[in-house]
């Protein structure tokens, strides 16, 4: 039988999988638990379920399963472009903001050039750079953040992409507006800056600069947003990108047919109109912020202060035991070991009742040593 791996091209013979959040059903089955029972707070879900108009809007598509949705996704761009203030040309549609990380990659990487990253920064931008062959620059993380300024000097002559995100996952450490405009102006006008903004919603006012304000000024800029963490359909898989024209264009040429499905372009576009919900999520995730906070600093923890819809909590020594624990506790949260980050587990913000019955089972686990 052939080795299938060796034949596979350099890039991919050397990648890991992504490995998602443990579901609940895995760890019902793996320990014999109720899964009624189970709190996952792994995977920076919305706690509040999805938008009653979101739901209203999959229903009505329900009926036109045999169709295929329109590749274009006409109505969806054309709500996004008006709402962001830019033209449908400038907004490119994917299957979650992975797939628009995944498509920069696939259109400007290759062997021989490099795209610039953060240590701790999300785990698709070495996935999606590797698997082009491309090779990664992972600069040194200032106080878990970005440093930008070491970002700029890390860029090179075969530098095509660099991957920032404001604020950032796993870490929730954000920048500014003035260090964000410091750093694009003066970025060569020849590389890609991809600003992944995928828990902007979360910010209020003018907590973290908002990407699209760049746009018109940086036409080298790509800002990747998504509806899967505030707007609550992370299973529909439906996010996306705004730039230029001529760099969605490029984005569309590698874009695979109807990569958004019916009912996420229908529930996308009901679900940017309730406001109300997105305001509901907000509140719900200042509240359960602090609940957690508050939780931390009575088991006397330390974590990384965070603008997102989770929390790095940081225990001092190998977290993986403690995840093991609450895991047998009926509790998922998420370990970052593989982000350079041993010490440290990621807690999604739950619902009220979720927040309060994990910091009980974490007590309960550390109190056993």
């Amino acid at each position: 039988m052939s080795d299938f791996l060796a034949l596979a091209v350099p890039g991919v013979q050397k990648l890991s999988p992504y490995v998602p959040g443990k579901p609940v059903d895995e760890l019902a089955r793996e320990l014999n638990l109720d899964p009624a029972h189970i709190v996952k707070l792994a995977s920076n879900e919305n706690p509040l379920g999805p938008s009653p108009k979101a739901l209203q809007a999959i229903q009505a598509e329900l009926a036109e399963l045999t169709r295929y949705p329109d590749g274009g996704g006409y109505e969806l761009k054309t709500r996004l472009a008006a709402r962001c203030g830019v033209t449908p040309a400038q907004v490119t549609l994917g299957n979650g903001s992975n797939d628009i990380l995944d498509l920069v990659a696939r259109a400007w990487l290759a062997p021989g050039l490099n795209a610039v990253f953060s240590q701790y920064a999300f785990a698709v931008y070495p996935i999606s750079t590797q698997a082009v062959g491309a090779t990664g620059k992972v600069v040194p993380a200032k106080d878990h953040g970005h440093d930008l300024e070491a970002m700029l000097a890390a860029i090179d002559a075969n530098t095509r992409v660099v991957f920032i995100a404001n604020p950032n996952n796993p870490t929730g450490t954000w920048f500014g507006p003035d260090a964000l405009e410091r750093f694009l102006s003066q970025v060569p006008t020849q590389v890609l800056v991809v600003l992944d903004e995928a828990y902007i919603e979360y910010a209020e006012g003018d907590e973290l600069p908002d990407g699209l304000q760049y746009l018109a000024r940086y036409p080298n800029l790509l800002v990747s947003r998504t509806f899967s963490k505030a707007y609550g359909l992370a299973s529909l898989r439906v996010g996306y990108g705004l730039s230029s024209a001529e760099v969605a264009d490029v984005l569309n040429r590698v874009r695979q047919p109807f990569n958004v499905n019916s009912l996420a372009l229908a529930a996308a576009c009901a679900a940017l109109d309730d406001v109300e919900y997105l305001v509901a999520s907000r509140r719900a995730n200042d509240a359960g912020m602090a609940q957690l906070e508050a939780g931390f600093a009575g088991l006397g923890l330390s974590w990384i202060p965070s603008r997102c819809n989770f929390i790095a909590v940081d225990f001092g020594r190998d977290a993986g035991p403690i995840n093991q624990a609450l895991l047998r506790e009926g509790v998922i949260v998420r370990p970052v070991a593989g982000y350079g980050m041993p010490t440290y587990l990621r807690v999604s913000i739950g619902t009220e009742q979720e927040n309060a019955r994990f910091l009980e089972a974490l007590a309960k686990v550390l109190a056993h040593g």
